[in-house]
């Protein structure tokens, strides 16, 4: 399964959490650099375990190395696809985590994900001499985070069969719930970091993200994240929005919500409406006047069902200010 998107849009633009996509990428390019010393600094850098629990390989490095690898492993991966893989994950889940966390909450927050996902690791696996690299730990608390905070969230996913194309919403609960349990079987039946990835690290990133989850959203905000939100907060929702029109009975009006900020209610707002209804989709123009107040309908006269006679109700679209 290949997420692609989730329905939830952040209020805010995620500022640490497209700092820390840059970061990894930066990374990423210094590594590349690396040419023949790339071996070395991987290891350098890299979570190796055997490093904290072998005095005779402990004695190699000081202790300020010895203490920031804990950190810059989860900056570095094993090649593209790994760099890859890892930020789509974290820019579908990350932003709206930043946005209930707050920016500066939701920095400590991952690296402390990051950090226990590689003790994790280092316990399980204490006498490897392998280095474990990546943010997929980190990455893991995230979601563990994203798994409470929205459960009821939608993840547009990808499913490939054989050479055809499967795109269904599957709820996060659910999508997110069995990712873990991959998580869970591949490290009962491996040994450590069998295949190069440490299936410990998810484990432990996803449990410690679940935990933690309530603490940090529960501590006051700090000056700064308020400071922050002022330049991140968005004045408007997607001007695409995907709406679900439902209907009752025999009556040929469909009714919906649309979602607007306050910025866009008090100064006007054009969107562009997706109604998916059956078979039936079209992408339809509504303007939402200024002074919008929450509650008020707007009607689209014919964009109903049609009614036995031949005749066709309308789509009533509900305001509504987040």
């Amino acid at each position: 399964m290949i997420p692609l998107r989730d329905t939830l849009a952040s209020r805010s633009h995620p500022v640490v959490n497209t700092l820390i996509i840059v970061v990894n990428v930066g990374v990423y390019l210094i590594q590349l650099t690396q040419g023949s010393q790339l071996d070395r600094f991987i290891y350098t850098y890299g979570m190796v375990p055997a490093r904290y629990s072998v005095p005779q390989i402990a004695a190699y490095f000081s202790v300020a190395q010895q203490g920031f690898a804990l950190i810059s492993f989860m900056f570095l991966h094993g090649g593209f696809w790994h760099l890859l893989g890892n930020m789509w994950s974290l820019y579908i889940f990350g932003d709206n985590v930043e946005d209930r966390m707050g920016s500066v909450r939701y920095l400590v927050f991952y690296l402390l994900c990051g950090l226990v996902s590689g003790l994790s690791h280092l316990i399980f696996n204490a006498h490897s001499n392998i280095p474990t690299i990546g943010a997929s730990g980190a990455i893991a608390g995230v979601m563990g985070a994203y798994f409470l905070l929205f459960p009821k969230a939608r993840i547009l996913t990808l499913i490939p069969v054989i050479i055809i194309p499967f795109f269904i919403e599957i709820p996060a609960y659910f999508f997110l719930g069995m990712w873990f349990v991959l998580q869970f079987i591949n490290a009962a039946g491996s040994h450590g970091a069998s295949g190069g990835i440490a299936w410990w690290a998810h484990i432990g990133g996803f449990v410690f993200g679940m935990a933690m989850i309530r603490v940090f959203t529960k501590m006051p905000s700090a000056g700064v994240s308020n400071q922050i939100k002022k330049f991140t907060e968005k004045q408007s929702t997607p001007r695409l929005q995907v709406i679900r029109p439902s209907g009752a009975g025999d009556d040929p009006n469909l009714y919906a919500t649309l979602t607007v900020t306050p910025h866009e209610a008090a100064s006007g707002a054009a969107k562009l409406v997706n109604l998916p209804w059956g078979f039936y989709n079209r992408i339809i123009r509504v303007n939402v006047p200024a002074q919008a107040r929450s509650g008020m309908i707007l009607r689209l006269q014919g964009m109903g069902m049609q009614t036995p006679d031949g005749l066709k109700g309308d789509l009533m679209l509900k305001v509504m200010i987040q």
